[in-house]
Parts: structure tokens; sequence; C-alpha cells
């Protein structure tokens, strides 16, 4: 199977919008004064404001849902990080919405900015990276929002798992062969990992993982996995900025796992996938067996004595 390539060149320009740092001072204030429409804001003052949090998906624009795209468009206040989310997504925005940059500042200079959207009744796209349910860092941010009295809500997104699986064009829940897929990252970050949840652990199922946040330390990685029961032949994949421009995705063996990233001098913005069920033949699924039944289909009484008897061999 072929592999999609990218030059790892950082993508230059994006969209010709303003991008300003965040500032609760005259410039955040603005948002109420610059053109537009001050009547539509100053009727949602009445109600309340509102906060979307926004799953930007992987990268590529266009794998942003229709309802990410319209709370970005309906919002008075778009914030993204833009060391993590693709550029092209504030395309949906106003050209009146302010812009936010929240790469550069801390969570209490974003919750001041809910303060003043629940002031003000505004509506504030809080755009992630990936989907905001896996480390978004989104539940302190609704716990807050809770105490300020403002409305919320949390769009999913896709995450960049799916999206690598998709590229490589490989199922991760294989019948008979993997039908479980662990989402996790390497122990010993910033974050201390809860007791029992090291990917030593979690390798000794023998199943689908992924592996987040996790490349800067490639030799630690493929040590544990290897000593949590996987063989050194077991595949992997190593995608960088998947369906970015610059998207790099190798497949390689285990007990070439760290070899390869440190090769392309990955340590960021990698995902790191491993299991059998990335080079396994797809087996026969009974959803679709004919001996199968469900509240949409009968199954074929022949069919039906095959696949039961086929599940007592021993």
């Amino acid at each position: 199977m072929s592999e999609r390539e990218g030059s790892q060149r950082e993508r230059a320009g994006g969209p010709r919008r303003k991008r300003e740092a965040f500032s609760l001072g005259p410039a955040t204030r603005a948002v109420r004064s610059e053109g537009g429409r001050p009547d539509r804001r100053e009727e949602r003052a009445l109600t309340g404001g509102r906060v979307t949090f926004v799953g930007a998906g992987p990268g590529a624009a266009d794998l942003l849902t229709f309802r990410g795209a319209a709370a970005i468009a309906d919002a008075d206040v778009v914030v993204w990080a833009s060391s993590l989310v693709h550029p092209d997504v504030l395309a949906h925005a106003r050209a009146d919405a302010r812009i936010v940059d929240s790469a550069t500042v801390p969570l209490e200079e974003v919750v001041a900015l809910y303060a003043a959207a629940a002031r003000e009744g505004w509506r504030v796209a809080r755009v992630h990276s990936g989907d905001p349910a896996l480390w978004g860092a989104i539940q302190e941010q609704l716990d807050r929002c809770a105490e300020l009295g403002l409305d919320t809500e949390v769009v999913p997104g896709v995450s960049s798992f799916t999206a690598v699986a998709a590229a490589v064009r490989r199922e991760l829940t294989i019948p008979e062969v993997a039908q479980s897929v662990v989402l996790t990252r390497l122990e010993g970050g910033k974050t201390p990992m809860p007791p029992g949840e090291s990917a030593r652990e979690f390798a000794r199922h023998g199943t689908t993982m992924a592996l987040f946040l996790s490349a800067a330390r490639s030799a630690q990685m493929q040590q544990e996995l290897l000593a949590g029961g996987y063989p050194p032949a077991t595949p992997c994949v190593v995608a960088y900025r998947v369906t970015w421009e610059d998207e790099l995705i190798r497949r390689c063996r285990l007990d070439e796992l760290a070899g390869t990233i440190r090769e392309h001098r990955l340590w960021k913005h990698t995902l790191v996938l491993v299991g059998p069920a990335l080079a396994a033949g797809g087996t026969r699924s009974h959803l679709y067996h004919p001996g199968h039944f469900h509240g949409f289909r009968r199954a074929d009484p022949d069919a039906r004595r095959e696949l039961r008897d086929a599940r007592e061999v021993p």
C-alpha cells in the first residue's frame, strides 16, 4: 500500500484575517464597537452568553463538521490555538468576529473572556484540535462556564487516530484479531498517569493501541510496548500532522519504532498506532453473514446452521 508523505515544512500563510493575542482591555471591548452587527449583539446580551466547544478535527479544514462550522459562523468571538488548529477553519468566522489566539495565554485569561461573554451576552466558539473529549482540557473550562452561568455546548470532532486509520486504509477492529482500541499516552510527561494506566499494562491486551503525546520519548515507548508483550514484528504506523499539507506517514515494525521516529525527527504533532489489526486481512463479519439475523433481516436457515456449527468447533 502506498503511503502519503509530506515535506514537514511549516505551512505559510493562511486566511487573510486579523488574528490577535488575547486581551481583556480595549481590544476585547472592541468586540462591541468594531462595525458589523451591534444590534444583534445587544439582543444577545438580554438572553445570556454561550460558549460552544468545537472539535476542529485533525487538520484539514474540510473535516470540520457542519455543526462546528455553524457554531464558528455564529460566534461573536472565536478562540483558537494557532499551534494546534489549522488556520483555514477561521474562514467560517464572520468578518466582524473577534479572533483570539489562545496559544500564548493561560486558562485564567480565557476564563476572563468567558466572564465578559456572560456579562455581554456574546456567543463564543472555543475551537480545539481533534475531538475535545480527548486531551482537550475542556472539563475545567466547562466547570468555569457553569460557575459563570454560561450556557455551553460541545461539538465533537474527528480524532487524529481515526484520521490516521483512514489515511492508511485500515480498520482498527478486525473480527477475531482485535475488538478493542486503547487510546493512551506514555507515562512520564507533564501530567501524571493514574495507577494502572501505563502503556506496558495496556500492551498486555495485545489489541490495537493509539499513543498520543509520546513521540518525544520514542525509545521509552518502544521499550514499554515490547515489555508489555507485543512481539517485535508487531506492525506500527507513525503519523505526523495527518491531513495537514506537510503530513508524513511511515509504517514500521515495533522493534523499528524508535529508529523510525528519530530518523524523521518527530517529537510533536505525532501519533503512533500499534497492533496486529494494522496488518491483518479482513475476516468475515457476522453482521452481514446470511446466517445472522436482526430487526431488519431474517437469517437464511442453512447459513444459520453453518454459522452455529462454526462457533462450536473447538
